[in-house]
């Protein structure tokens, strides 16, 4: 093979006395130095660019290649016109997914089966019908990790770090999740699948671009370094591919006008793990003979490499897009959960300030994009976007048509164990207000996550603004961390040593475990049979706050089973590095298919059901399983999913909550639509109190959705008294004096 000719690359400086993201010259040439460095090509066996055979083999494996092979098969065909895009579209969303059962793929017993087989299985969607789940969201299944040499290395972070367009043999085949597909449309229900816009793994498209090969580079934050410059790097020893940059590199390199430096906040930092947002590479030989080192972007772990949505190439664009064509067109999901798909556009700020690289307007675009393609294929798109209620709100007017609810989540749970709802009603009005509606979001319980305390929308953009809390006035920083604190105190350490700290994001637990710790249980030992009631019962009205809103709801197995975090002595190893999320994993056996199992297939132990399998609970109509169904029926019946969220009133005991709905489907002009009102008890007493609010007709009767048993009358107030149990939920409607009470059977019908 012949040396190819030298490219010098494009850098981008900053005019660091008027506007420091202006570029002064396009093309500077103190940046364009390379290394001359040359590498002789001699081993045909060789596992690096001297082997053509290798960098082939790259290629074939690579996501860039089969996006564009995707690509040109739909390109010019009539379905691509079939369907609307521009607009996301929330309500026809939930119309087709309204209750979503979220799976973890490493965290099923399957028995004899492999996990999309398992969860293609027929008994297994006649219970979900049961329910009321009409669709399953698999969770990450193609392959990722890495390659390093010939060899597949394992995935860092749950498989978000994908590195192929093919399902991970782990979890089944291509065959099988179509099979799933089709299981579920003739039960009346969709699959949802994941692509990941914001990284990939270190996979081939990655070892591509480190080599420089063609258009790979581009599909990354990454520069290359001149030799010249290497003395600026850390060494990386040699059983690593790269190491991690300290703050001081990170500001040097800044100051010389490679990166742009810091960013926003390091998620997931930890001291001499990940210190910042980047990494740099060990010198890797190109196809060409030149030999290079890079330093490039991960917001996330140094085996996420950042995807570059801005380059030249748009090749990172072209991988994505390809990414979800697979998924929606060939593999016959309905849906896709966009992943860290709020970190998609970086540029650096003033002098002295971290980068821009969260809600950035690029961010925002490249939303548009993929939503938008996803809808013209006639699909679906939510997104897991962790930042403020106004960048949740501006991506989601043009981007994915739903939104992952982590503005309630911590709030519910922060309510649950102080036994007063205040913050969650400041929440709640703060998300109506700035324009968050429930409608567009994805209410959800318990997933493969923490639960995420960052509470980024009051420690960051309205960390100085003032809100009323506990009878007085704080900041949004001193709220955030107030809230931070309750939980800490409340649900780890000597009041519940189950629950585990997570970084800097949050705990690691499961539901279960979150109201074990508010009811007092130090430990785990200390959860008996006795206590399952008082658990299940909480665990019921936490559903009925997420069921009975508008909006998705969704939950896992982790609820429908009841399960408890794993001790951590048997995840040790994978919690060494502080992971902790791995306590709150556990395997679990839905279906009773290998009931003396004491660890799935990809090795998660078994973890302690307190509910027992979905077979035996639906046997039992005061089952966990049971009773959520019988709330399902009611939100379906009603039209709750779809309907429109009025009024958060002010409430006369501090564990109670109320939420006021319209039901019209959307419609505003409906000027007769009825309204339905949730009334839930967080607390383990029984209450009582007025229920107030400007929405409702003076004089109509109350009466309660389930039994038809009416409540009261609304007074000239506005108001009516209602009683509940200790951990109790009321799903109520009003009709006029001489009107029929709305019957739930037609309804269905």
């Amino acid at each position: 093979m012949t040396d190819e000719p030298e490219i010098e690359p494009i850098e981008i400086t900053y005019d660091e006395d008027r506007y420091p993201a202006r570029p002064q010259r396009l093309r500077p040439r103190s940046n364009m130095r390379t290394s001359s460095i040359r590498r002789s090509f001699s081993d045909p066996r060789s596992a690096d660019a001297s082997n053509p055979s290798y960098v082939e083999w790259l290629i074939r494996q690579s996501m860039l290649r089969d996006a564009e092979v995707l690509g040109r098969g739909l390109s010019g065909q009539p379905s691509m016109w079939r369907n609307p895009y521009a607009r996301p579209d929330a309500r026809r969303a939930i119309q087709t997914a309204s209750v979503w059962f979220t799976a973890y793929p490493i965290s099923l017993i399957t028995g004899h089966q492999s996990y999309l087989a398992a969860l293609g299985d027929d008994a297994l969607w006649d219970a979900f019908e049961k329910i009321g789940i009409t669709a399953v969201h698999t969770g990450p299944v193609k392959q990722a990790g890495g390659i390093t040499g010939w060899t597949s290395t394992a995935s860092v972070d749950g498989h978000f770090d994908r590195i192929s367009t093919q399902i991970d043999p782990a979890f089944g085949s291509d065959d099988e999740f179509r099979q799933l597909s089709d299981v579920a449309e003739h039960h009346g229900g969709s699959v949802i699948d994941d692509i990941v816009p914001g990284h990939t793994g270190k996979g081939a498209d990655f070892r591509l671009a480190e080599m420089g090969y063609k258009d790979y580079p581009g599909i990354y934050h990454m520069i290359e370094i001149p030799e010249e410059d290497w003395h600026e790097l850390p060494e990386v020893p040699d059983h690593r591919d790269s190491v991690n940059l300290d703050p001081a590199t990170e500001a040097r390199l800044a100051e010389l006008g490679y990166i742009i430096g810091q960013l926003q906040r390091v998620i997931f930092y930890s001291p001499g793990t990940k210190e910042t947002n980047w990494s740099v590479t060990a010198p890797v030989l190109g196809p060409d003979g030149r030999t290079r080192r890079w330093v490039y972007l991960h917001y996330f772990k140094q085996g996420q490499p950042s995807i570059n949505w801005l380059d030249p190439t748009f090749a990172g664009m072209r991988l994505v897009i390809g990414d979800a064509l697979h998924s929606l067109g060939d593999l016959g999901s309905s849906a896709l959960r966009l992943d860290a798909n709020g970190f998609l556009g970086v540029e650096k700020s003033a002098e002295g300030s971290p980068a821009w690289s969260e809600g950035h307007p690029l961010s925002e675009a490249a939303n548009h994009v993929i939503a938008s393609m996803v809808r013209k294929v006639g699909g679906f798109s939510f997104q897991e976007l962790n930042l403020t209620m106004e960048d949740i709100r501006d991506t989601g007017r043009v981007g994915a048509d739903l939104s992952y609810d982590f503005i309630n989540r911590p709030a519910y749970q922060h309510a649950l164990a102080m036994g007063d709802t205040e913050f969650l009603r400041l929440t709640l009005r703060t998300s109506l207000s700035t324009g968050v509606e429930p409608v567009s979001l994805v209410h959800a319980m318990q997933n493969h996550d923490e639960l995420t305390y960052e509470l980024v929308h009051w420690a960051t953009l309205h960390r100085a603004d003032l809100y009323p809390f506990r009878d007085e006035e704080m900041t949004g920083a001193q709220l955030a961390e107030t809230i931070r604190a309750d939980l800490l105190e409340k649900l780890t350490g000597e009041a519940a040593d189950y629950n585990l700290v997570f970084t800097t994001n949050g705990i690691a637990c499961t539901t279960a475990s979150v109201i074990a710790a508010a009811q007092g249980l130090p430990t785990l030992d200390s959860i008996t049979d006795d206590h399952i009631d008082d658990i299940r019962r909480a665990h019921l009205v936490l559903v009925m706050f997420n069921a009975w809103q508008p909006g998705v709801f969704a939950l896992s197995a982790w609820d429908l089973l009841g399960m408890l975090p794993l001790p951590s002595s048997e995840v040790k190893d994978l919690i060494a590095e502080g992971d902790t999320r791995w306590v709150h994993r556990g395997a679990h056996d839905l279906m009773d298919v290998e009931p003396d199992a004491t660890a799935s297939s990809s090795g998660m132990p078994r973890g302690r059901s307190l509910y027992g399998s979905l077979p035996t609970q639906l046997e039992d109509e005061n089952s966990f399983a049971s009773q959520v169904s019988r709330i399902l029926s009611v939100r379906s019946s009603l039209g709750i999913d779809v309907g429109t969220q009025l009024d958060i009133p002010d409430v006369a005991h501090p564990g109670m909550l109320v939420m006021v709905h319209r039901l019209d489907g959307g419609d505003a002009t409906l000027e007769d639509a009825p309204l339905q009102v949730t009334v839930l008890n967080f607390t383990g007493e029984t209450i009582e109190g007025t229920v107030r609010s400007e929405a409702f007709t003076p004089r109509h009767v109350v009466y309660d959705a389930q039994t038809r048993e009416e409540i009261g009358n609304v007074d000239d107030l506005q108001s009516f008294t209602v009683r509940l149990e200790p951990y109790a939920g009321l799903c109520l409607l009003g009709r006029a004096p001489d009107e029929e009470q709305v019957d739930l059977s037609e309804l269905d019908e």
